[in-house]
């Protein structure tokens, strides 16, 4: 078995690549504040504050200093889907401030959330019928409050919901990272804070930082880093199993 140890050519150019390589053996990434690259960390202590740099960042920092689209080109990833920053309230702020509510716009409510053309949402489960899967990430087109139908265009192909079926779409201006697993997106904001101290994983940093192809930024604590970068028992699971087959009956063996 081979191990890449070293960081070559010009990945050794990306501090993105720098910092992965750094979390996944186990290193602190670099949290410095140079102006420069393509990696950053934003140190905020609380979460109400860090809410706040989080939506500063999509809305206006990042698309004006690296013409960005905030919906389509940048994503929010973060341990969990509860807290000031989980998914479910970052999605709101996020949705309020990217695609607020306008008179004569057509929105429907239905589980827990609310649903504007304009909106980037998140396929959650699979659907062979209508050919879309558990991670499919698309842009509302259309809401028919006649019909009682929203239409999701998924990289240039529609597909409609009856307002029943709303509960296999979520908001996903932001998103875990367990559900960002296998896809990629121009830049990516991750809070990194105590308040997910029992997701605070290396594999999950190490997973948000190489979801972001030209920029990622961490938002939190160098605290919070830390203990993210040490901890990889996420990936070490003891189910006594070996102790348990050897109590068993050799027949059962």
């Amino acid at each position: 078995m081979c191990r890449l140890t070293e960081v070559f050519r010009q990945a050794a150019q990306s501090r993105i690549i720098q910092a992965a390589h750094a979390v996944n053996a186990g290193r602190m990434p670099p949290l410095d504040h140079r102006h420069q690259g393509d990696f950053f960390f934003v140190s905020v202590d609380d979460p109400e504050t860090a809410v706040q740099r989080i939506v500063e960042l999509v809305a206006e920092r990042i698309p004006r200093r690296f013409g960005l689209d905030p919906i389509g080109d940048i994503q929010v990833l973060t341990p969990m889907n509860r807290g000031l920053l989980g998914a479910r309230n970052l999605n709101q702020v996020l949705q309020a401030t990217l695609n607020p509510a306008r008179d004569g716009q057509p929105a429907v409510d239905r589980f827990g959330y609310t649903y504007r053309i304009g909106d980037r949402v998140l396929q959650t489960e699979n659907n062979y019928g209508k050919d879309v899967f558990n991670g499919d990430l698309g842009i509302v087109t259309k809401v028919d409050l006649d019909e009682s139908e929203l239409l999701v265009d998924y990289d240039g192909r529609s597909v409609t919901y009856d307002f029943g079926e709303l509960d296999e779409l979520v908001p996903s201006y932001a998103m875990t990272i367990h559900k960002s697993q296998g896809s990629e997106f121009p830049a990516v904001v991750i809070p990194v804070h105590t308040q997910h101290y029992m997701m605070l994983q290396r594999n999950l940093l190490y997973t948000a930082i190489t979801r972001g192809r030209r920029l990622v930024v961490l938002v939190g604590t160098p605290k919070a880093t830390a203990i993210a970068t040490k901890r990889a028992d996420a990936t070490k699971r003891y189910t006594a199993l070996r102790e348990r087959l050897q109590g068993y009956p050799e027949h059962l063996g």
